[in-house]
């Protein structure tokens, strides 16, 4: 019943390096065939972009839309079920059911489903201002991962990390980024659930609501870190006026922290920079933002 061919995004193919990720690779079809009859569901072609999971639209029996989404689970994403029934739909896309045993999802499907993106850098600041106090429940840990947690596990590797990948920028961010996942997880204010990748391609126009987050990489921390995410993002202008002027408008607009929040993004924007696809556009967001 699954119409699914087989096909495996390009995005997927880092998985091969591991030998748990080939294992998962290879299980797919089987993951994806026991799905479809769980469910009982017509798939389509996995949607083009992928890199820890494959996701499908899907049609019910009943005729409803929606996408199923096999997740290669790691410390980001293990979380992802709980995070979406946490938001209950308020601000992000609904998880319908879930199959444990496969590590699949059964989500609400987002159409047009086009990204946030699109709608050009003004509009997309807008929609991130009005849905990031949405997304901000309360919230606790466990379930969810502390964002101190987090900061402790950068702090302890980043060194090695950033010698290891041949010093790919100066001491001075690693040094910068480690004051700072060192100073603020004790003083953090309320604990509130955290999407720690809420850029403007993870954010989709919808029916239910004109725009809705998905992928949710949970955390439970203080709002200021929320905002990282966003100022760092590939999607926007990258350019000093313009990184500052995100960070800026979006402190205070949502009555943020600005010291507190430009630290969080410039720990992150270093922690992630290390091995990433565009390390010299973070590297110049880090040293931007390492600029009192």
């Amino acid at each position: 019943m699954s119409g699914f061919s087989g096909e495996i995004p390009s995005g997927l193919d880092w998985l091969r390096g591991s030998q748990r990720g080939r294992r998962w690779l290879k299980s797919l079809p089987q993951l994806v065939e026991d799905c479809a009859a769980h469910w009982r569901l017509r798939l389509s072609a996995p949607f083009p972009y992928a890199f820890t999971s494959l996701a499908l639209p899907a049609r019910r029996e009943d005729g409803s839309d929606v996408v199923l989404k096999l997740l290669f689970v790691d410390r980001e994403n293990e979380h992802e079920a709980l995070a979406l029934r946490h938001w209950g739909g308020d601000g992000a896309i609904q998880l319908l059911d879930e199959f444990p045993a496969r590590e699949a999802l059964l989500l609400e499907r987002c159409i047009p489903g086009t990204p946030l993106s699109s709608a050009g850098p003004e509009k997309a600041i807008e929609v991130m201002t009005a849905l990031l106090p949405r997304l901000w429940k309360p919230a606790t840990a466990p379930p969810f991962r502390p964002l101190a947690d987090e900061a402790a596990r950068w702090s302890t590797h980043l060194r090695a990390r950033w010698n290891a990948a041949g010093r790919p920028f100066r001491s001075g961010l690693v040094d910068a980024a480690l004051d700072a996942l060192r100073s603020l997880p004790s003083s953090q204010g309320e604990q509130v659930l955290l999407h720690q990748d809420l850029h403007d391609a993870n954010v989709l126009a919808a029916e239910r609501e004109p725009w809705l987050a998905i992928d949710p990489k949970p955390l439970v921390g203080e709002r200021e870190f929320g905002l990282a995410p966003i100022v760092r993002s590939a999607g926007f202008e990258s350019s000093r006026k313009q990184v500052r002027l995100r960070l800026d408008r979006l402190t205070d607009e949502l009555g943020l922290d600005r010291e507190r929040a430009r630290l969080w993004c410039l720990a992150q924007t270093v922690a992630w920079s290390i091995g990433s696809n565009s390390p010299e556009s973070q590297v110049a967001i880090a040293e931007w933002l390492s600029e009192v």
